[in-house]
């Protein structure tokens, strides 16, 4: 049995008006107000979480009298540190699984895309105001955490436990945070948009994103510099300058500039690690690296790349929406 939808276009209330939102965008947020308030009440615990966080770290250094003493290790097992970074860590994961994969699939499932774009609403329209929705929610939670993590991170890094190459601190500093949330935000609309069902929908983003952060994107993240060489006495000590490079690999070498690996002289006694040493000829230690000061132009490439990857799944969905039945 067919029904034929008769009811006058969809509007708002008349008080909603005058407010900041009106039309299809106050719908959309009225739609999605739970998951709207949880990002955001989420957001705001972090951000004054932070803010707590950075004022006891200073008041603990002050009376360490850092940095002209030693500071020790004063975030270590700190739970308060751990538990930011975790829902730091988190959040792209979230905002996936719970905001991206049902914005689409959701109304797919139960019909209610088909009942929205019989009235006065373009298919267009719709999605455009469903996206604005996500991608603002992302962008604005990545800005503020991202700026104040790194407002917490950058002056005190010496006493934080983690490289500055290290996903809790690249990823969730400068630029890159709000990128990755937009790009996972994204893919997860995108899968709920072709898999057409919330719960698998969210399955396979969860897998997706998963596999994104704890594999693909530490082989991605130390690969977005350019590598430098320094070589010193085979004897010597790396100069202090170096203390906030990332080691990525390690040779000795010989005289004429021949590079062997870092065991290839590990003898069980110590006349035959030298007996080697003589027969190759090593007299330098060898390192490739990367420096704190590429990590700027590092994020600002990540995050063109996770950019180019959103704009590329946001024009699938499109494509996909616009051009066949929902």
């Amino acid at each position: 049995m067919s029904t034929t939808v008769t009811e006058k276009p969809i509007e708002p209330e008349a008080g909603s008006r005058r407010g900041l939102l009106h039309g299809l965008p106050w719908l959309v947020v009225r739609q999605h107000r739970t998951a709207l308030v949880c990002v955001l009440g989420l957001t705001l615990l972090c951000a004054l979480w932070i803010v707590y966080e950075r004022h006891e770290l200073i008041q603990l250094l002050d009376a360490r009298g850092w940095p002209e003493k030693d500071a020790g290790q004063p975030l270590e097992n700190h739970r308060g540190y751990e538990y930011i970074t975790s829902i730091l860590g988190g959040l792209p994961l979230i905002l996936a699984v719970f905001i991206g994969a049902p914005l689409i699939a959701g109304d797919q499932e139960n019909g209610t895309a088909q009942l929205v774009t019989t009235q006065s609403v373009t298919r267009r329209q719709w999605l455009i105001a469903k996206l604005a929705l996500a991608y603002t929610l992302a962008l604005v939670s990545g800005l503020v955490l991202s700026a104040l993590f790194t407002w917490w991170w950058k002056p005190y890094r010496s006493v934080f436990l983690s490289e500055w190459i290290d996903g809790v601190i690249f990823d969730n500093t400068g630029p890159v945070l709000p990128a990755f949330l937009l790009f996972l935000t994204a893919a997860g609309v995108t899968i709920g948009v072709l898999v057409r069902r919330v719960l698998p929908a969210m399955v396979v983003t969860f897998l997706f994103t998963a596999i994104t952060t704890m594999f693909v994107w530490d082989e991605v993240r130390v690969r977005l510099g350019s590598t430098q060489m320094f070589t010193y006495p085979l004897d010597g000590e790396l100069p202090d300058r170096f203390a906030e490079s990332y080691e990525v690999d390690r040779w000795v070498g010989s005289a004429d500039g021949t590079l062997y690996g870092w065991g290839t002289c590990a003898e069980a006694t110590e006349k035959a690690q030298n007996a080697c040493i003589r027969e190759h000829g090593i007299v330098n230690s060898v390192i490739e690296y990367l420096d704190y000061s590429q990590m700027a132009a590092m994020q600002w490439t990540a995050a063109g790349l996770l950019l180019a990857g959103t704009a590329l799944l946001t024009a699938i969905t499109l494509w996909r929406v616009s051009r066949r039945p929902l």
